[in-house]
Parts: C-alpha cells; structure tokens; sequence
C-alpha cells in the first residue's frame, strides 16, 4: 500500500456531505435579523431535550461554561468540595475551581479509564457536595453505581458529557441518573458547530430557571437585571446544530463501525485497546490506544503520514495551572490516570473517515508492533 496522509479531523468533509443543509439553516438565520435568544436557539434547545429524553435544555457559549454555571445553579460555595477525575480535559475541574470550589480527585478504571465508582466512597468527607463522572472518549461512566454513592451520602451529580452525546449505559440513558447534563459543542465534538458552543440537559426546573438567567446577565425579564453572565449560544451556532443532530445516530453508527474495523486490525497486538462494557453503546469520540512506547509510535505514525493526538498527555493534578489546595493536597494517589496519561495515543477518527485510510492506520501501527513494539 502506497503513501497515504491519514487526517485527524474530518470538519471540511463533514460540511461538504451536508453543506445544502447547513447553507440553508445559516441562510435562514440571516434572514430572521434573530441572531441572539432567538427563535432558532429556542427550537434547537426543544429539540435537544427531546432527544435526551429530558425536560429542558439550555443553550450556552461553551462546554466549559454549561458546566460552572450549572455548579453555580446548584450552589456551590467557596471551599465545598466536588468528586471528578485526573485523566480528562482541564476544563472539567478547571469549571469547579472557577465556581469556587475544590476538585477532589479519584482514580480511573484501568478497563475504560472512566471513574472508578468504587473508589468514590473513600474520598468523600463533610465537605464533599457533588460528584462530576466524566464520560470519557465516548464512553458513560458507570452511572448506576456513581448515583447509587451519591443518595447514600446526599450529593448532587452533573455527568460531563463533552464526548458521549448519543451513548448510552446498561440500562440507563444519560441525564436519567443525574441533576443535570452538560455538553460541549466545539467543533471537534461528535456533535459540533462551526465554532464553540455547548448546553445543560436537565429534569430540574429550578436548574433551568437559574441557567437562562445566569447566561443572560442576571436577567429573565428583559431590563430586569440581577447577578449574571454574558453565556448565550448563538442563533446561527443553534440552527447547525439542529441540522447536525439529525445525523447524530448515522454519525455515530459510522464511528463505532471504524472502532470495530481498527479494534479487529488490531487484535493480538502489544497495544492496550479500548473497551466497551457490555450493555453499553460507546460512541467512540476517540479511539485511544496504550502502549509503554507511545512517543514512538506517535513519531513513527506522523512519519507514516497519520495523524494522531494525545487525549491528555499530562493528567490535571500535574498540569502547571493546577491550583488548589496545600502542597500536600497536589499529588492524589490515581496511578491509573497517571499510567492512562503517559501511554493514550488518540487514532484518527472521525464519520468521514474512509475504510482504506483505517486500513492504512492499522497496516502502519502492526508494522511498528512487529519491529518495535514487543520488544
């Protein structure tokens, strides 16, 4: 097989397979002169919420935001603390530090790398008020199990499901075991607009009430002002993400069809391959590979011409902006993040992606196996 470049990111092609629908949604917007709270963030929001199966929905401008003014809306106070995970994108416990408390954290399963609920238990204290699971690559966290430990001790629950939208668990469907749902739609998300963007799904009114007021300067009235924030989606982030989320499942379909293609290419090699529980439905926003020499094959790949990320190479208590607490408190004992951080190494995936260029990641990856990776 001949020289291929092997792309990361398929946002060019994507635009391309629906363009007339997004061109016209766009168009549509334009020509509304409604650019802000409008009507067309108002149907997407409907629209959204009705796919989750929930109550209500509210736009906001970025994942990271859905998630501190939803801790906002809960009432979370300076010092309470908030259960998450090591191994995931800064802005997770970043959100809590920003609503002004403290991100506790605890270890990932080594299976999924998503949070071990059974570790959760142990690191609640009296100042403990939620628990944040990450659904991370794609994948939910066990739910039944991080709700279960959350009645028993009296904590809320806020899923960060910035990678899972249209995932599923064993027997349970996301926002079902939890307060409340936050989402990003930055572009490269599987559900992503042209830009940033992102939302709360709840069954909670109060939530809501004080989400739309939060992200809209105080203010549910209009020139009726309390204390807010300036966090809107934007109309024309909103009419493409309504076309885009009636190709979510055909989208999704099509990842875990190339999860299934690689995992098969892969098979009996050196490397760590993801796992899907049985029961779930795992949507693969990333398809992470492990291996003890990730930074060579990471080179050996981008020589190939594939190209390939890390999804995250330095887990959140290691990262130089990580701020909270005494010294003592900066180094959590979570080797399975940490051993998940040195080793992730993220293949191209995306809906787009065509059955030869996976053919070529994984021709590429066994040949590295064979000469370097056993030995």
């Amino acid at each position: 097989m001949s020289t291929m470049k092997v792309p990361f990111y398929g946002h060019a092609r994507q635009y391309h397979d629906i363009r007339s629908e997004i061109d016209e949604a766009i168009r549509a917007v334009l020509e509304s002169e409604s650019y802000v709270m409008g009507p067309t963030l108002e149907r997407f929001e409907a629209e959204l919420a009705a796919y989750f199966g929930m109550k209500f929905a509210v736009g906001l401008n970025s994942g990271t935001d859905a998630l501190w003014l939803t801790f906002l809306a809960l009432g979370l106070k300076p010092g309470d603390q908030v259960i998450t995970t090591a191994n995931t994108f800064f802005a997770t416990a970043e959100a809590i530090w920003i609503a002004g408390g403290k991100p506790v954290f605890v270890d990932s399963d080594r299976r999924t790398n998503n949070i071990d609920a059974a570790k959760i238990a142990s690191a609640i204290t009296p100042r403990t008020v939620g628990i944040v699971p990450v659904h991370l690559y794609g994948q939910c966290a066990d739910m039944n199990a991080v709700s279960a430990v959350a009645r028993e001790h009296h904590l809320w629950v806020v899923e960060d499901n910035a990678q899972a939208i249209d995932a599923q668990g064993a027997g349970f469907r996301e926002g079902e075991l939890s307060d409340a749902v936050a989402t990003s739609f930055i572009v490269q998300k599987n559900l992503g607009t042209y830009g940033d963007g992102g939302a709360v799904l709840t069954n909670r009114e109060d939530i809501t009430t004080e989400l739309r007021r939060l992200r809209n300067h105080g203010s549910l009235r209009r020139s009726v002002h309390t204390f807010g924030f300036n966090s809107r989606l934007d109309d024309i982030h909103a009419g493409i993400l309504s076309v885009k989320l009636k190709h979510i499942r055909r989208w999704s379909d099509r990842r875990r069809a190339i999860a299934a293609r690689y995992s098969a290419g892969l098979r009996g090699s050196s490397l760590k391959l993801p796992c899907e529980l049985p029961g779930y439905r795992h949507v693969f926003h990333l398809y992470v590979v492990e291996h003890p020499k990730r930074d060579h094959l990471d080179k050996f790949l981008r020589g190939a011409g594939v190209d390939v990320k890390m999804h995250y190479p330095i887990a959140i208590h290691q990262q130089a902006g990580y701020p909270w607490g005494k010294p003592a408190d900066l180094k959590p004992s979570v080797p399975n993040s940490e051993l998940n951080a040195a080793e992730c190494l993220s293949l191209p995936m995306f809906p787009e992606l065509r059955d030869d260029e996976v053919d070529y990641v994984i021709e590429k990856i066994i040949a590295w196996d064979t000469e370097f990776g056993r030995s």
